[in-house]
């Protein structure tokens, strides 16, 4: 058989991947490091992740609490921080950068889970684009007999359910995370 079902279940699972890392970013009610990752700061005149000039600690629940590894990089994160489209506002003693998580309201958090299940679509589209491959790769196979055409058909479908499955069941777990007050 031709068809390389390792190769498109790699790419099945990546999708999940994607999804996770995606829905890591959303802001929740509760501090978590990664809603920083796409915050970039101008440092030295180059542009860099935050997590490269800084560390990010969790002190308390809703506190993030940034340390710059060189104190003139201070004034470039609050800046960054406040330029980004997180609506945080960071509150600076000129040693460490505090950033307060706000309580969500109710209409920000559907907001939210609209977004989570925008992602989650996408993820699906993806692996709906790799089942395309692998069908249109087992029917160009002339070397298969009409059985083994249905049955690697058939294992391509399956492989596409579960990973559909486990897509809703991370958006599911994410949606329940935001609703929780």
């Amino acid at each position: 058989m031709a068809i390389d079902f390792n190769q498109a279940t790699d790419k099945m699972k990546g999708a999940q991947d994607a999804l996770r890392r995606e829905l890591a970013e959303i802001r929740t009610g509760r501090a978590n490091p990664r809603i920083l990752d796409r915050v970039q700061v101008e440092y030295y005149g180059a542009m860099v992740p935050l997590n490269q000039v800084a560390s990010i600690s969790v002190p308390e629940a809703r506190m993030l609490l940034i340390t710059p590894f060189d104190k003139g990089a201070l004034e470039a994160i609050v800046t960054a921080i406040n330029m980004s489209d997180l609506g945080l506002n960071p509150a600076s003693d000129g040693q460490i950068v505090r950033l307060a998580i706000p309580q969500m309201t109710e209409e920000r958090r559907k907001e939210l889970v609209k977004e989570v299940k925008a992602e989650a679509e996408k993820s699906k589209v993806a692996v709906r684009n790799v089942r395309r491959e692998a069908m249109d790769a087992i029917k160009k196979d002339k070397e298969l007999t009409e059985d083994d055409v249905r049955d690697s058909e058939d294992k391509v479908q399956k492989l596409t359910d579960d990973n559909i499955k486990a897509i809703d069941e991370i958006a599911a777990e994410k949606e329940k995370e935001l609703m929780t007050i």
